[in-house]
């Protein structure tokens, strides 16, 4: 497993989602109960960005057409999504935020990111 930073630690306050990069690998990152989490960034029903939802209950909501899935395991807890979306593990260190992935893994999602970004 290789961890990567993506982000502060105050970039991503309590209840929030936020969408960030490292490399070709593309996160929704928020913070519940004071816990970091990262989530592919893409809802397995029509591929809307989680990072444009909100945080609900224990899960990361979808804002397109109300898909909400589990932090910890990534399982879907409200439909219309019936995938589970990738979650990674987090750790978070002098006051940095890093994802790990598998070495070889490849991104999940559509290829969405900006030339030149």
């Amino acid at each position: 497993m290789e961890f990567t930073r993506v982000a502060r630690s105050g970039q991503v306050p309590e209840g929030i989602v936020r969408r960030f990069f490292a490399g070709e690998y593309e996160f929704a990152v928020a913070r519940l109960n004071g816990k970091a989490y990262a989530t592919s960034n893409y809802c397995t029903h029509l591929d809307c960005m989680l990072s444009s939802g909100k945080l609900v209950d224990d899960g990361i909501g979808c804002s397109c057409h109300g898909s909400a899935f589990d932090l910890e395991t990534g399982e879907p807890i409200c439909p219309p999504a019936t995938v589970a979306i990738k979650t990674y593990p987090v750790e978070e260190r002098d006051g940095e935020i890093f994802v790990g992935v598998e070495p070889g893994e490849m991104p999940v999602g559509p290829r969405r990111r900006r030339k030149g970004a």
